[in-house]
């Protein structure tokens, strides 16, 4: 992935963290998903004070994806947590995430590049890598 590329997906998830709705944890989190047409759509976490119905920005993006029409084509995504806080080691998403993510990755055939965004540096690694022997469409069949 190009540098120029990869810094405009992590300054789209950065912007869509500024987004989130996040009272109980006070850590808003931002995911931007590019595809093979350039596009970029982004997602930002939505906590509820029922905590098991928070959305994760990754679940929020891909949904947003697919609500546009959106059926595979994903070459990357950047995630990115709040600046500040912790010890700004980069964030990976969470097991929720990485199936969703790899739903829609299977609808094309697709091992996006996943940047997982910290203070100091960025993770880059496939979707396969954080989700190995991943369950997904092809088994149903």
């Amino acid at each position: 992935m190009e540098q120029q590329h990869e810094a405009e997906l992590i300054a789209a998830a950065r912007k869509a963290a500024v987004q989130a709705y996040a009272p109980y944890s006070d850590y808003p989190v931002g995911a931007a998903l590019l595809f093979e047409d350039g596009a970029i759509i982004t997602g930002a976490n939505v906590e509820n004070a029922s905590y098991g119905l928070s959305l994760c920005a990754e679940t929020n993006a891909v949904s947003k994806a697919l609500g546009e029409g959106r059926r595979g084509g994903l070459v990357a995504v950047a995630v990115i947590g709040p600046e500040g806080k912790g010890d700004g080691a980069p964030i990976t998403p969470c097991g929720r995430c990485r199936q969703v993510l790899n739903e829609l990755a299977a609808l094309g055939a697709t091992d996006p590049l996943i940047l997982c965004v910290g203070t100091i540096e960025v993770r880059r690694m496939t979707l396969s890598a954080l989700l190995p022997h991943a369950f997904g469409p092809a088994h149903l069949h």
